[in-house]
Order: C-alpha cells, then structure tokens, then sequence
C-alpha cells in the first residue's frame, strides 16, 4: 500500500502521565480541535474555528470480566504522532485520497487505551483493547451532548411499536429523513447512521461509524440536548423466517452486545465535520478509517453498470414470448445489455425455487449454464441475487460451484441486522467473493463503514431508500426531497445502490405507484444527474430495455456511456435538501450532474476546473415544459470553450447531465 508516515512521537512515564488530566488536539490545519479530559470519565469536547459544537461527552465500556473502561481511569501512558500520506482509493470518487492527521493516543491501566484522531474535516475515536483473555462488552456508552438544541436531520428505524421497541434492531436501514431540533425528536425512537446535526454558522456534524468489523453498529436516541448509543444485543436464539424463509429472526438477545477473544480495536466513532455543505458530499474519512485492503490482486474486480430486471418486472414490449423469470426474457436482457455496451445483467429474485434458502435448486424455467454460455459470448457478465440465509447456510460451495460457473458477482440481500454475528457475515461473505473473485453488492444491508476499502471487491451497498419504493409509496410521497438529502448524509459513509435510471417520469403531481409499470418523481434530466451525484460503482438501469429503446433516445446512449467509477470528484455547489451539483473526472473527461429538489432555479456551474481549451459538449437540460411532462429534455452537442460559466434553469425536481470531451 501506497502510504508516507511522517510521525512525531511523545512518550511519558507512568507518574507524569497521571498528573496530566487535559489534552488538546488539533487538526493539521489547526482549526479543529479535540478537547479530551480524564478525570472520574473519559470525555472529548469539539471545536471548530475556536467555537464549541459539542460539549464534553462521555466514552465508556462495561464488561462482564468486571471492568468499566472510561470509569475512574487510570491513566498509564500517551503517545501522540502526526501523518500525512496517501491511500489507495480502487473503485470509488477518486483513485488515491489524502490521509492527514493528528493522533493521540491514551493507555490506561486495564489493558485498554483509546485512540483520537483529529482531521481537518472531522474527528474520530475508538477503544483498543490488550486483555488476552476472552470477555463480553455488556454496553459501550456513546454520547454526544450540544452547547444548544441544535436541528438535526436523522434517519429514523423505519418500523416502531412502542410495546416493542426491540424490534428496531430488525430493520433494512431504509428510511426518509426528520429535520427537527433534537430536544423535539422522540427519545423512544432510534435513528441509524449517517445523520446530520447542524451546529450553527454553518457548520454541520455528520455522524456515523467505520470499521464496523465483528462488533455490533451503532443507533443513536434522542434526549434532551443530546444523543445516546445504543447497540443490538447479541442473539440468543435466532430462528429461519422472515421474506421467503431467506432470514434468519432474532427471538431473543443476550444481556452482551459482543463477544471478544483477544486483543483488538474497535469501530471508529466518527463526527465529520463541515463548514459548506459539499464538504460533507466530499467527505472521505469513513473510507479512511476502514481497515486497509486485505486483498493483493483485486485487477478482476471490474465495475460498470447492470440491466436490472426486477424493478421493471421483466416487463418487454414488442416480443413474442411471455415475459417472466425465463431463459428468453434473460436472453432479451443479455442482447440489449451487449448492442448498448452494459457489463452486466442481474438476475434477481425468482430464479432460484422460493421458499427453499438453496441456491442450488433453480426453477425450471431458467437454464443457468445456457445462460451464463450465451452472456459470455456476447461480452455480458451475470450477477446473480441471493437471499442471506441461503448464501450463508452454504457459503464456500455457493461460491466455488457458480465462480466456476462464471457467475461475476451476487447481490446479497435481506439480511436486516447489524449485531455481531451479521456485522461478522459481511466481513467473511467480502473475503470469501474476494477468494472465488466475485463482486459483492449487499442490499438489506446498513451503512458501508468503511469496508469497501477493506475488500475492495464489496462494490455497492443499499442502506437508502431508493428508486425501487417508488413501486408501492403513495402519490403524497416526497421521493424528490430525499434524492437532494442523501448526498451529503447517506453518501458521506460511502456508496450505495439507490438504482436509478427511469424513463416514464412524473412531474409533480402526476406520479402514482404502479408495480409493472414503474415511475420516477421529478424529470428526465434529474435521473441522469444521479448517475454523477450518486456513487455506484455496480450501477443498475433500473428500466425495461423495452423503456430504454423506445423512450430513453439519446438518454439511453448517455446512460450506457458514462462511467462508473472516478478518478476526481468535486462537489461544485449544493445544500442539503435543496440542490446539489457534483463534476467528475474519468481519464480526460469530466461528467458534471446536477439535481434540485421540488424548487425551480436558475444556477451557475463553473467550469474552470477543468483547465484551458476546447471541448466537445454533450448536454442534457429539462425542457420547457419539464415542470408539467417530466420527460421533456432537450439534448445538445456543441463546441465548448473551458473557463466560461455555464447558466443553467432546473425545472422543479429538474437536473442536468453533461459530458465534456477534449
């Protein structure tokens, strides 16, 4: 791994260790700091540009060895060091990112210390832990308490019975936001990471997680100026259940949250910190504190975009065979996705028999080998879906038997947990795609916490409310509100398969759920500004290729053409809930996508980022009346000349798709 330490390193004896109480670390820039006092607890207060956004909050574990880190502490030794290097970024928004950052590290009698890192966007910190002998973590106390009742927008736990408020712990992590000041937010509920707390002046917070290896995540709840972590206990009892017997139900939990065998560290608690918005869209310390890569040769992992059947619902036009879970309706997929040029075509749920959890029974209908034979011959890869229980019970032979097959990839789903066992599960299912090279895309599945960059073979991960709730929500639902959020909160802890690309789209007003025949909110324009905004390396056409060919023209080629992976990002413009303007750069093209939410607006976008010269411009703008016919666009191609500011009018829930070329 590419990485340059510089350090500086201050080591204090035992006696002068404890006479300190206080410390202080700043970022390398200096303007954000870490206040850390021990005195009868642990607690680390933030300030940025010498103004505190959260006050002192307390850090803790319980064990059941009879310990209490962070209560009473001893404090043995600390160690502070500098780095400044650079880490290899395969298949994300830029090839290498800059690694920069203070450290501190505090030992304490015990056999447990804990690691701060301040940055200059954000600060994190984490327990390690030095007992040799096998304990359990009972709770780990994770709080975060305000100078005021600041607004913040979370993510609430999606289904709550307030009889049964364990039952947040069995969730998919897909929700819409709440925007309230945390005082208002109910302290019954518990909201998963990312969320946003705006500290004033503006400045945010983004709070989440990384390195989420074998260790239960974390929620936060509400109370008073103040949030508190909690964490699934670990299961007791777990039984097969849940959609089509792919799960495996939680019945009851132990009075632990973790297991620990030996020494190890634990996830990073991380406050991302931001004083423009589209520093949070470009935040990129979730990846940089995952683990590092664990994979020597990952040059057969290669991203690109899918024909995805089950949104559209295998629903084709204009052809003379029944349309379904079969070997012509795949056939159809594999043609089209070869003449456009797509990777990939998936196949979702139904080619396996339902209700068996096996993998290895497939219905009759579906010819696998045939299949995968004929994609091959036409340069398509097959990326199959597999519920999690049926991955799991056989995961090894599941693996070998369709690598060998040719199979490129699954797409795991429904697992809808993250105690330890599940957290562990991503981990040993990313190693094992990496040891039969298969790409991973986990739906059902929380936030990507840095594992992406542990196993860069992981490409995608759900853990949004994406395109496909559009089949089901009712016409009141605000999809185009969400779309203008998740950028600067979801996206900062890394990519995700929202699975966008629609061709019938609905101004608003006019949009209506339909399962066979499914729409976007807002415009044409705005689902190809996703392709720049959002970050997918495994990227999906969620339309039918019937839609593609008949509707998408020009959006199609578009579509089918533009990258999915970056070697530079840079978030132009853009606030959270409103608008958002996002440029990339892959080899000597830049791609620049914008989207706004349901408000119309004239907007700027620069262009001399992109240096001196000539370029061909490729164009996509909402059309004139694309505030009452959502699939009014008009494209453009012309000579454009680097430097100019481009003015642009987004019709409401509108975007803009551009592409330059030398």
């Amino acid at each position: 791994m590419k990485k340059v330490l510089f350090a500086a390193l201050c080591l204090l004896g035992t006696g002068v260790a404890e006479a300190q109480k206080s410390f202080s670390l700043e970022s390398p820039d200096g303007k954000v700091k870490a206040n850390v006092e021990v005195g009868d607890k642990i607690t680390y207060e933030i300030e940025v540009d010498g103004r505190k956004v959260l006050s002192p909050s307390a850090l803790s574990m319980s064990l059941s060895n009879g310990q209490e880190w962070g209560v009473n502490p001893k404090l043995a030794s600390k160690k502070q060091m500098s780095v400044k290097g650079v880490v290899p970024s395969p298949f994300t928004r830029q090839t290498e990112m800059q690694d920069e950052y203070n450290q501190l590290t505090l030992s304490f009698k015990g056999d447990y210390a804990v690691e701060f890192r301040a940055y200059d966007n954000g600060v994190a910190y984490r327990f390690v832990s030095n007992v040799k002998k096998p304990f359990e973590v009972i709770t780990e106390g994770v709080e975060y308490l305000f100078p005021q009742d600041y607004v913040c927008t979370v993510p609430y736990v999606r289904d709550f019975n307030a009889e049964r408020p364990e039952g947040q712990f069995r969730n998919s992590f897909e929700n819409y936001y709440t925007t309230l000041p945390v005082s208002k937010l109910d302290s019954r509920r518990y909201s998963f990471l990312p969320l946003v707390v705006d500290a004033g002046e503006g400045v945010k917070l983004c709070l989440t997680e990384s390195h989420l290896e074998t260790y239960p995540g974390l929620y936060l709840r509400a109370e008073g100026n103040a949030f508190h972590g909690i964490s699934a206990p670990y299961p007791a009892e777990v039984v097969q259940g849940g959609h089509n017997n792919l799960q495996m139900i939680v019945q009851r939990g132990e009075s632990y949250i973790a297991k620990v065998e030996g020494p190890r560290s634990f996830p990073w608690r991380i406050a991302m910190v931001s004083r423009r918005d589209t520093e949070l869209a470009e935040n990129n310390l979730s990846y940089l504190l995952g683990a590092p890569c664990r994979v020597d040769d990952y040059s057969w992992v290669k991203p690109g975009k899918v024909a995805w059947d089950w949104w559209n619902a295998w629903n084709l036009g204009d052809v003379d065979f029944k349309t379904g879970v079969n070997d012509a309706t795949y056939k159809y997929y594999i043609d089209f996705a070869s003449e456009r040029g797509i990777e990939y075509v998936i196949l979702d749920e139904g080619w396996a028999v339902n209700k068996k959890a096996d993998l290895f029974q497939i219905v009759p209908e579906i010819h696998l080998e045939e299949l995968v034979r004929y994609a091959d011959s036409k340069h398509v890869g097959i990326i199959l879906w597999a519920g999690y229980w049926a991955f799991d019970r056989d995961m090894e032979k599941v693996c070998s038997h369709y690598s060998q097959m040719g199979i490129k990839g699954f797409k795991v789903d429904f697992m809808d947990r993250d105690d330890q066992p599940m957290t562990n599960f991503f981990y040993r299912a990313a190693e094992m795609g990496a040891k039969y090279h298969l790409m991973m895309d986990f739906h059902g599945a929380f936030k990507p916490a840095g594992l992406n960059r542990t196993y860069p073979n992981v490409v995608n991960f759900e853990g949004v409310a994406g395109l496909e709730q559009m089949k089901w929500l009712p016409k009141d639902h605000d999809q185009i509100t969400y779309d203008a959020q998740i950028p600067f909160i979801r996206q900062a802890s890394g990519p995700m398969d929202y699975t966008q690309g629609a061709m019938i789209n609905a101004a608003k007003g006019n949009y209506y759920p339909c399962n066979s025949e499914p729409m976007s909110q807002g415009t044409r324009c705005h689902q190809l500004g996703l392709y720049m905004i959002l970050e997918s390396p495994l990227s999906m056409l969620c339309d039918s290729p019937t839609n593609y060919i008949k509707l998408g023209g020009a959006c199609t080629d578009f579509i089918a053409e533009v990258p999915t992976v970056w070697d530079e990002t840079r978030v132009l413009a853009g606030e959270i809930g409103q608008y958002i303007v996002t440029a990339r750069r892959s080899g000597t093209d830049w791609y620049i996508g914008g989207i706004t939410n349901w408000t119309a607006r004239d907007i700027e976008v620069p262009t001399d980022f992109m240096g001196q010269g000539e370029w061909e411009r490729w164009m996509f703008v909402d059309g004139v009346n694309a505030h009452r016919r959502g699939s009014d666009y008009k494209v453009s191609r012309d000579r454009f000349r680097a430097g100019t500011t481009m003015k642009l009018h987004l019709a409401p829930g509108g975007g803009f798709a551009i592409r330059f070329s030398k």
